[in-house]
């Protein structure tokens, strides 16, 4: 292919039914965004790109990968940081190019630059997806884990920073001496009260460092919650085709996702924001009534229907979802066993937000595939279903349905589906959790139980958490679709 073949800004002129707006002035860069994945490039840069046209800044954004690969910065900057959005819904598939990221770097080859950026006073936010494990905390205490590797490296070299602790002390630190207001750190990651926890994270993280830069970052220092909700699958062959065909030229990134979108933020940006608000996000004092929505209703099933798909053989979302028994069941728990524990404003409807979930669970353009959901369960596994389970259960109410979840996850540990397909687990804890996967099931609740990382020592004694998991492994041994069948024909 020439170089007129390859997507780039001096390509967009032929393109502008596929753009935002034909209209467009290049921003300087005003986020800083730590984890430039698929999410990001789906969500928050899209809402940002709609907010400059709609309203103006200079709210340009530079995107980093903390892996150390430097394939996604290269690919990104051969196109001058454009990428297309594959929207796939029901009525088809829509091409939008996104023209927000001005930048891509790449730790730690890029950590310069980064640091020049961030010590620049129009940089005004730095916003992260880098999943929960990337805060490198103490699932106990909520710091950060000062044995975790990273962490300890940061603070033995402070000067090169790997870790988000470690490169937003530094930052923050930098700007405190130069005497620049600090930026608002912006958590955009999938945990429960997010900016709280990496708020925690980063000020723990600096008084281990300097005690009254602590304190300023505590005092000083904006860190918002917020909400996302967008299903964004990972990137394949077809979405590239898909790309190649609206666009008749190469997208070597192109991010797929659904149509649905959502991002409830809480409204403290001391030094500014871009106009978010008047493109479809949500302003708000509280985000916690929707992020437990969210979490527990939409990212409980999600992770419901992976494991018990994985042990079944269903590969992806729409088609276990199409599995009517399996329907039923969600539906079921969402119902009758997830909603009752939720307090949302009167204008929340609780039910209508099911259906739409069952709705975009049948998207079978999306094609999510089930094993992407079930990683990391570790880290899921506690505030998506067992916070539900916790407040079922002081409320004294029944978790048939809730601990056939967690007890798919136990089962799913194994390795193995029930037809004898091998699979791998990716987790942060995979050597510990699958060293030992007992059949028994008492054994193997006896086992993960155990597991102090993932379940509260306080949950792990109450019977009526137990018997009913016991129940539920125990019906799984029958094989997942069998155990489907069972709970969805509960009252």
């Amino acid at each position: 292919m020439n170089a007129k073949s390859t997507l780039c800004r001096d390509t967009l002129g032929s393109i502008e039914l596929h753009l935002l707006s034909p209209e467009w002035r290049e921003p300087r860069i005003g986020i800083v965004h730590l984890g430039i994945g698929n999410f990001h490039r789906a969500h928050e840069a899209v809402y940002t790109e709609e907010a400059m046209l709609a309203a103006g800044g200079d709210w340009g954004i530079c995107g980093v990968t903390l892996q150390g690969d430097v394939t996604k910065r290269d690919a990104l900057m051969a196109q001058d940081g454009l990428y297309s959005v594959v929207e796939r819904g029901p009525d088809g598939v829509r091409v939008t190019v996104i023209r927000a990221l001005e930048e891509i770097l790449a730790m730690p080859h890029d950590r310069a630059r980064l640091f020049a950026l961030l010590a620049d006073e129009n940089v005004r936010i730095v916003s992260l997806t880098v999943t929960e494990k990337g805060y490198c905390r103490d699932t106990k205490t909520g710091d950060v884990d000062l044995r975790h590797k990273g962490i300890a490296h940061d603070l033995a070299n402070s000067a090169e920073p790997s870790t988000v602790p470690g490169i937003l002390t530094a930052a923050l630190r930098q700007r405190r001496e130069a005497g620049t207001p600090p930026f608002t750190v912006l958590s955009c990651d999938n945990l429960s009260h997010n900016g709280a926890a990496l708020k925690q994270a980063v000020v723990s993280f600096a008084r281990a460092v300097d005690g009254t830069l602590a304190g300023w970052i505590d005092t000083h220092v904006a860190f918002p919650s917020t909400m996302v909700d967008r299903i964004v699958p990972s990137t394949t062959d077809a979405d590239r085709e898909a790309a190649f065909d609206a666009l008749r030229m190469k997208d070597a990134a192109p991010v797929p996702c659904e149509p649905f979108r959502q991002w409830v933020i809480e409204d403290r940006f001391p030094t500014g924001r871009p106009a978010w608000e008047n493109v479809g996000a949500q302003l708000v004092d509280d985000v916690m009534p929707f992020e437990l929505a969210k979490l527990r209703m939409l990212n409980g099933t999600h992770s419901t229907l992976a494991y018990l798909s994985m042990l079944a053989g269903f590969a992806t979302i729409d088609e276990a979802i199409s599995h009517a028994p399996l329907k039923k069941l969600i539906h079921a728990m969402m119902t009758h066993e997830i909603a009752p524990t939720l307090d949302v404003p009167p204008s929340f409807d609780v039910l209508a937000y099911r259906d739409a979930l069952l709705a975009r669970y049948a998207n079978a353009a999306l094609k999510h595939r089930t094993a992407q959901i079930a990683m990391d369960g570790s880290q899921k596994i506690p505030p998506r279903l067992l916070a539900t389970i916790e407040a079922r259960l002081d409320a004294g109410q029944s978790i048939e349905r809730l601990a056939l979840a967690v007890a798919a996850w136990l089962v799913f540990l194994r390795g193995r589906a029930d037809d004898g397909t091998r699979y791998d687990i990716s987790d942060p804890m995979a050597a510990r959790l699958t060293a030992n996967v007992p059949a028994d099931p008492q054994q193997l609740i006896e086992t993960m139980l155990a597991i102090k990382e993932v379940f509260p020592p306080e949950l792990t004694r109450r019977d009526d958490f137990r018997t009913p998991l016991k129940a539920a492994v125990t019906c799984l041994q029958a094989g997942a679709r069998a155990a489907i069948d069972h709970y969805a024909g509960l009252e």
